[in-house]
């Protein structure tokens, strides 16, 4: 008889949810358990956390359950996040922020929709280096956050107004849409470099 590893699961799905997080419905609808014994898997995963030296917490904020570092490491973190903060961008990175600039203002979904992934991490970091920003909210249900690029952005490559950002072509607006934003790369790589 298989023994399956739940701990394991769950830390594997809210490791992949982020900081949007997992629900308890959420939960037990995927590990396809009674609500009950997904509440004593959680627990188990808490209580793990707390015994061992992880660097990780199981926490529960507004009925949504997070993994988060714990608070005693903030000063390693902030270090890491300052450090990162000289560094250039990603290519996952640059196609975010290529998407953001000529689409604004434009949700995370729609983003993802161009780029075909997900857009969290670089988002993070665009968000982290100044480059983008929350600019309001879509229309709609669930009212996403809109993002938009910033003064930072127009600085880090020499740009007075977002009107000097590169035209785009009829073929190059196909490939963009496609989640190909070469030509935005090209007149910055000099930049980045």
């Amino acid at each position: 008889m298989e023994v399956i590893n739940w701990k394991g699961i769950v830390e594997a799905l809210l490791f992949a949810a982020g900081d949007e997080g997992l629900s308890l419905k959420q939960l037990t609808s995927v590990l396809e358990m009674a609500e009950l014994q997904t509440k004593e898997v959680l627990q188990d995963l808490k209580e793990y956390y707390e015994e061992n030296e992880s660097g990780l917490q199981l926490v529960e904020i507004a009925d949504v359950y997070q993994l988060a570092t714990k608070k005693e490491h903030s000063d390693y973190i902030k270090k890491l996040v300052e450090s990162s903060g000289s560094g250039g961008l990603s290519q996952a990175s640059l196609e975010t922020l290529a998407i953001i600039a000529y689409k604004q203002p434009i949700t995370r979904t729609e983003i993802e929709d161009v780029r075909g992934v997900k857009t969290d991490r670089p988002l993070q970091t665009l968000i982290s280096k100044a480059l983008v920003k929350e600019i309001g909210r879509a229309e709609g249900a669930g009212r996403a956050y809109l993002f938009g690029t910033t003064k930072e952005f127009l600085d880090y490559f020499g740009l007075k107004t977002l009107e000097e950002l590169p035209a785009l072509g009829a073929s190059t607006e196909e490939n963009f849409e496609q989640g190909e934003a070469d030509l935005f790369f090209e007149k910055f790589q000099e930049t980045l470099d």
